[in-house]
């Protein structure tokens, strides 16, 4: 005993110093027993059981199992904590906010660690959520608790009870929609296939989309997260067995993924447009094509090359013998800059020209034209111009006839007003979105226009092509096809290929070329050539997300918009030999 007493004189003091050590190391997130008996349930703390939430600025001491960890200033800054309900009921879950915590504390938190901590009750966002943790100490080690099942769609209201909670989607996802993922590093998904719509307006009460968020609030992430090895993220891939927190934030159900997400490329970047026998014809909105700098367009020399560069590909790609251009700057000099380029160092047969008449009119910032191949078509007159003072960009329309034989035929080329920038009262969105009396109104006076050339020239077919900024199921488009005009598209394709635009992860068509009974009957096929509407916007000229260098001088985003092409005229040999060259 005597020889044993200098022993505990020195192993008292060095027991203490190594838990000081452990304690500077660690934190208090050195495991060890957890009293439950001090903790103040999460259910209690949320106000689930009924007793109503704990108060804001209250301290509590709590626990649960760690699901989802996402440490640093880059990522969430904490993590989330769950316990299981009582009886029957669901669990309960709750973001712990934890700057403070050392490295040493957020190596020991991983999800299926038990966990007791002291902190402060407080709000984010409108949802409630615990901050300024005081001491965190790791219990246990019980493994994950089993994650809730969720489908799409969902009602909006039952997801309340689930906020916070580890969840899991046993069902294929699609990618609908990628406009933030360069921004904010989220994408939209839907469920079994992507969204499609023929109108504008809801569908219905349900949560038909849900956000895939990254673990991160922030913006502009480096990296961008769920790339594939092209550096694209199209809409329409698919996400197998995801496994996620749910949470709301930014008006938004987001999932914060516990486990990388499996994506599938299953609508992968398209080849050569479809081959169309005989000519090529085709409609494409340029996305504000502007010399003039730092306005709608280009902010920049630099950016404007990369916008010329991807149009120029985009073009090139359709190799189209005419095309009808929507969004040029309306300034003179804007339509022979880009002829310019187009032409540079392309056989003569191949060239593109203008048409000579007035192509500047208005006060719009915006115009239409009209560009043809001389050496596959003859254009019998100049520019003809709608005047009708409905119109804020007047249709151009010119005569051609095929240097190949067959009667000459009309192309019109609109450019209908936007559904954005709704008026306080009147021409408001009544479910087909803001304007949709003007848009009428203008494809009424644009029929009344083509009625007039048509009596003046007699053609052997008419062609409405361009931008509606109407879906296939609204007013200025049925009003159309009433008239006798036939929807391409819709005609020709299947209905998952029927769309140029995706708007809030919903697809759908703006961008037409519709046909007179004449002409219908001349035309040998129809495609839209999907490079924009399902690219993250992150990789157009404008490099919006803060990413440079993707995708340049290739046509994947030349726009906002999917060109329209179609062909005419084609004889049965030529569309076998059209399908063998051009196909992907």
């Amino acid at each position: 005993m005597k020889r044993t007493a200098p022993l505990r004189r020195f192993l008292w003091p060095g027991a203490l110093l190594l838990s000081l050590f452990a304690f500077l190391l660690f934190g208090q997130a050195a495991e060890g027993r957890c009293d439950t008996a001090l903790e103040q349930p999460l259910a209690d703390i949320l106000g689930h059981t009924g007793s109503g939430a704990a108060e804001e600025g209250a301290v509590v001491t709590t626990g649960g199992v760690v699901t989802g960890v996402y440490p640093g200033r880059e990522a969430l800054n904490g993590f989330f904590l769950q316990s299981p309900g009582a009886g029957e009921s669901v669990p309960s879950g709750l973001f712990v906010y934890a700057p403070g915590l050392s490295d040493g504390q957020w190596q020991t938190l991983e999800p299926g660690v038990r966990v007791q901590l002291k902190a402060l009750v407080g709000e984010y966002r409108g949802w409630p959520q615990l901050h300024r943790v005081d001491s965190v100490r790791v219990c246990a080690h019980p493994g994950l608790p089993d994650p809730v099942v969720l489908e799409l769609p969902l009602e909006p209201t039952a997801l309340d009870r689930y906020h916070g909670l580890l969840v899991d989607f046993p069902q294929q996802l699609v990618v609908t929609g990628n406009y933030e993922l360069g921004r904010f590093g989220s994408l939209a998904l839907s469920a079994e296939q992507r969204l499609l719509r023929e109108r504008s307006g809801a569908r219905d009460d349900r949560l038909h989309q849900i956000t895939l968020d990254d673990g991160s609030y922030r913006s502009n992430p480096d990296p961008v997260p769920y790339l594939d090895d092209s550096n694209t993220r199209r809409s329409g891939d698919r996400v197998q067995q995801l496994r996620a927190v749910l949470a709301h934030a930014f008006d938004a159900w987001r999932l914060h993924p516990v486990e990388p997400p499996v994506f599938e490329s299953a609508n992968p970047r398209p080849g050569k447009p479809d081959a169309l026998a005989g000519l090529r014809l085709a409609t494409l909105n340029v996305e504000n094509y502007f010399l003039t700098l730092g306005e709608r367009g280009a902010a920049d020399q630099a950016a404007l090359r990369r916008q010329r560069g991807k149009l120029l590909a985009a073009l090139r790609g359709l190799d189209a013998d005419l095309v009808a251009l929507v969004e040029l700057e309306n300034r003179a000099g804007v339509l022979d800059d880009l002829l310019r380029h187009m032409n540079d160092g392309v056989d003569e047969q191949a060239r593109y020209q203008r048409l000579d008449g007035v192509t500047v009119r208005g006060g719009d910032r915006i115009k239409v034209a009209l560009i043809y191949r001389p050496s596959r078509l003859e254009a019998r007159t100049p520019v003809l111009l709608d005047d009708n003072q409905v119109h804020r960009r007047p249709p151009v329309a010119a005569l051609f006839r095929p240097h190949t034989g067959g009667e000459p035929f009309l192309a019109t080329v609109v450019h209908h007003k936007a559904k954005s920038g709704c008026p306080p009262s009147g021409d408001v969105d009544e479910g087909q979105g803001c304007w949709n009396r003007e848009r009428t109104a203008q494809s009424r006076a644009l029929l009344e226009f083509v009625a007039d050339l048509q009596a003046q020239h007699q053609p052997g077919g008419t062609l409405l092509m361009g931008d509606f900024n109407s879906y296939a199921a609204e007013d200025p488009i049925r009003l159309l096809e009433t008239a006798g005009y036939t929807n391409l598209v819709a005609t020709l394709l299947p209905p998952e290929r029927r769309y140029t635009y995706v708007f809030r992860g919903e697809a759908g068509m703006l961008d037409y070329i519709l046909a007179d009974q004449a002409m219908r009957e001349r035309v040998s096929g129809a495609t839209v050539w999907h490079i924009n509407a399902d690219e993250p916007v992150l990789l157009g000229y404008d490099q919006r997300g803060g990413v440079s260098g993707l995708a340049e001088g290739a046509p994947w985003r030349s726009s906002d918009h999917d060109p329209v092409m179609i062909g005419i005229d084609g004889s049965e040999a030529e569309a076998k030999e059209g399908v063998t060259a051009g196909a992907p």
